[in-house]
């Protein structure tokens, strides 16, 4: 019975609000043991743990400061730090769009985070769906993203997803 018990906290725990936006191969998640007072140290290592187990070949944060980020090297998972500030979000979000395609093309399984799965990291993904070309139509993108996250995309959000198209290069 020990052995199992090991066996299994071996495997991690699922990072909060965990959610596919390309099935097996990019998804999205609240910041690995939780936000603000709610961040636990043991809980970030455990969904760490889970993120190396399941094959994530690269975590991207896009928290403004780059807290915690060598916890991935120490468990052996490859992360880079694409802060979000809102100042030139064209240029933004063009590099990371770019970016993620790459690694994408290039067959690594790839999880984005933010402090917490809200209108930002909903809004960026919807906008990349349809700058990659996976759904051309704004409105059809709109609701596709939403029908992922679950939610309503805000304003910000919308705006993001309807002139993503504009931002390939």
């Amino acid at each position: 019975m020990a052995a199992r018990l090991r066996g299994k906290w071996a495997q991690g725990i699922t990072p909060r609000h965990f959610i596919w936006i390309l099935r097996d191969k990019l998804a999205i998640c609240e910041r690995p043991g939780g936000f603000g007072v709610n961040h636990r140290r043991v809980r970030r290592q455990e969904e760490i743990i889970w993120i190396r187990e399941n094959g994530f070949g690269c975590v991207i944060s896009m928290m403004a400061a780059p807290h915690n980020l060598h916890n991935y090297d120490e468990l052996g998972v490859t992360a880079r730090h694409r802060p979000f500030n809102g100042e030139d979000l064209d240029r933004w979000l063009r590099i990371l769009y770019q970016e993620l395609d790459d690694l994408l093309r290039s067959g690594t399984k790839v999880l984005i985070h933010a402090e917490e799965v809200g209108d930002r990291i909903t809004g960026i993904m919807g906008g990349y769906i349809r700058w990659s070309g996976l759904v051309e139509d704004g409105t059809r993108a709109i609701a596709v993203t939403e029908r992922l996250v679950g939610r309503q995309l805000d304003p910000f959000g919308r705006s993001v997803v309807l002139r993503s198209h504009l931002l390939r290069d």
